[in-house]
């Protein structure tokens, strides 16, 4: 048998050990494959939305590529610790180290080389669905499936350095003890775990404080608080499972009725040891689970966008002639005509807009100019946007300093303002609960003033605002594409109109987080597939040591039933306790991050959170009836 066979060999007889790892490898390469089919695919054609989506794609290879790199490392670092017996054997009949270092550099390149073949093959067979669903979400027309020499070449070159590198590092990390302690390498007994009462004191107020800065953060709060409450949490979550874990299951062992009670015994005192050796994998698999909830999360929680485009929007399509422009009547029947042709019903609602000049103000921004509309027209415009209106009359020469958005919370604004008309000063102390005009008609600051202030002022011109308002919002997409660009046109001098349709500005913006939800996707399943992996590896590299154990324990009586009840209890915090963790993790960016949205977006991050869990116990499950298969043979 040559060398090359005999690496051959060894590999496939540790096929289980290694599935894991080659699957995850392998999807990681189908992912960065049929990522690159999109970005060198000859049909994409210029333009904001194609070039957005080639530029997330580009940026998705490389996290993906990083994380590959790390992934691989870890895993290959893992393997060799649980095979240091079999070094030792194999050292003890003649191979040199340098043999063994060529062995573990061969078998990380068959395994490498296969995982790219294998990749590469699932992606040909994926590729077509995943460029119709890819040409779907960003809106441009199906792409057929092109193979490329450049797609190939990126995908085979990237991954040949990324295994090569890997295999040349392991290498020369490679230490090779003296054969007694490779031998008794699995047979030692584990030093009873220590932990720092300051550490784990520590590791709670770190966690406790992140977590009451992220649940109170406001939208002006938010930015200068993210860094320091993703350090705490990071530098907590380490210290959690290093050792407030270990000192939490230290205090249930001083619990004498619930430690001796049945088999808690055997599951509690392996506990502590397995939270000890396994919490730099406990670590990895909650920071990359919660970076894979979160980013998914948020993507998925702009489904509330159509919500909230219809409060910023009053009308389905605005239409703001600006100083009684001679085009208004042409544009509003080519508007309506439109809405005919596609057999939409609608409303109409016609305003004049009072611009004025402002000598001096109080505001933080002063305006030269002021947008005026009276009370009694902004409750009519509310009442045809079907808003629940509830605010009151307001009186003399107070206003209401117009709602800019409903996208993010606001805080109030006051302001008074002197005008160049008889200097008037008008107070500004509220602002509206609606948005009153979509932002794009004005430009300058825009105020709801009383009736009677309103007869009152004298503009320096008048602009005309005609909303239509239409059932189905969605159905207004494309409408007057010769007379606004991608649903928006902003009023500015020399232009003699200023423009919104609400159905094309919501079917561009979904464009963009579908297609951002469709990469975050990708790689969130690879960050999943991963995390799920490392806890494969962390699960068999122990697989003799309890084979042992629970042989053991056999011979003193432990039933079948019980071997279940204890397996599936560690086997359950294995998997549960880092997932658990990202949860709550998870749980309180999201309340953080809904202080940017007045609208609840509870209902999107829990179905995300509960589609992961679903995963999660299918994995779970999966596992643990492949591992009490591979006991009950070592038990018989």
């Amino acid at each position: 048998m040559t060398f090359p066979q005999f690496v051959y060999r060894n590999v496939v007889r540790n096929k289980r050990t290694y599935a894991a790892y080659f699957l995850s490898s392998a999807f990681s390469v189908l992912i960065f494959f049929v990522y690159a089919l999109f970005i060198f695919h000859p049909n994409i054609k210029s333009g904001v939305t194609a070039s957005l989506a080639v530029q997330l794609m580009i940026a998705a290879e490389i996290i993906m590529y990083v994380f590959s790199f790390m992934f691989v490392l870890y895993s290959v670092s893992t393997f060799l610790k649980s095979r240091k017996r079999e070094f030792g054997i194999l050292m003890m009949h003649g191979m040199t180290r340098g043999q063994l270092n060529r062995m573990v550099f061969l078998e990380n390149m068959l395994i490498g080389i296969g995982a790219i073949i294998v990749g590469i093959g699932l992606g040909m067979l994926t590729g077509k669905l995943f460029l119709l669903i890819g040409s779907k979400m960003i809106g441009i027309d199906p792409l057929p499936f092109v193979l490329s020499s450049t797609v190939l070449i990126l995908t085979i070159g990237a991954f040949l350095v990324l295994f090569f590198c890997i295999s040349l590092f392991t290498t020369i990390l490679l230490k090779v003890n003296k054969l007694i302690d490779l031998f008794q390498a699995g047979e030692k007994p584990k030093k009873e775990p220590k932990v720092s009462i300051l550490l784990s004191l520590l590791s709670a107020i770190l966690l406790i404080t992140s977590y009451y800065l992220a649940a109170t953060a406001t939208m002006q709060s938010l930015l200068w608080r993210m860094l320091p409450v993703i350090g705490m949490t990071i530098v907590g979550t380490y210290f959690f499972f290093t050792q407030l874990s270990v000192f939490m299951t230290k205090l249930l062992q001083k619990n004498r009725s619930l430690f001796w009670k049945r088999t808690n015994l055997v599951t509690i005192s392996s506990l502590a040891y397995r939270l000890k050796d396994n919490a730099r994998m406990f670590f990895m698999v909650t920071i990359v689970s919660t970076v894979a909830f979160c980013a998914i999360g948020t993507l998925a929680s702009m489904n509330v966008m159509n919500k909230q485009v219809e409060a910023d929007y009053p009308a389905e399509i605005s239409y703001l002639a600006l100083d009684n422009s001679p085009m208004q009547k042409q544009n509003i029947q080519q508007i309506e005509k439109e809405l005919k042709e596609r057999n939409l019903t609608y409303t109409i609602l016609q305003t004049p807009i009072k611009v004025v000049e402002v000598a001096k103000s109080t505001d933080k921004y002063p305006p030269e100019k002021l947008y005026l509309i009276s009370f009694s027209d902004y409750k009519k415009i509310a009442k045809a946007a079907d808003f629940e209106f509830t605010e009151k009359p307001i009186q003399g020469n107070k206003a209401l300093s117009m709602l800019l958005s409903n996208m993010v919370i606001m805080s109030e604004r006051t302001a008074t303002y002197t005008l160049k008309q008889d200097q008037l000063k008008v107070n500004a102390d509220k602002m509206t609960k609606h948005v009153v005009l979509s932002n794009a008609t004005y430009q300058n600051a825009g105020l709801v003033v009383s009736d009677e202030l309103y007869k009152k002022i004298k503009p320096a011109k008048i602009n005309m605002f005609t909303g239509f308002y239409v059932d189905n919002m969605e159905k207004t997409a494309g409408i007057s594409k010769n007379l606004v660009d991608n649903g928006m046109k902003f009023g500015s001098e020399g232009s003699p109109y200023a423009m919104t349709v609400s159905g094309t500005i919501y079917e561009n913006q979904m464009s963009m987080f579908k297609m951002m939800l469709f990469v975050a996707l990708l790689i969130g399943a690879v960050f999943f597939i991963a995390a799920g992996s490392f806890l494969y590896f962390r699960l068999y590299a122990d697989l003799d040591y309890d084979r042992r154990l629970y042989l053991t324990i056999t011979k003193v009586g432990l039933t079948d039933r019980e071997l279940n009840r204890i397996v599936t209890r560690q086997l359950a915090l294995l998997f549960f306790v880092p997932i658990v963790v990202a949860f709550v993790h998870s749980a309180f960016a999201f309340m953080a991050l809904q202080s940017f949205y007045p609208i609840s977006i509870a209902k999107e991050v829990l179905i995300v959170l509960a589609g992961f869990l679903i995963a999660q116990l299918i994995y779970f499950f999966a596992i643990r009836y492949r591992y009490l298969k591979n006991l009950r043979k070592s038990l018989i």
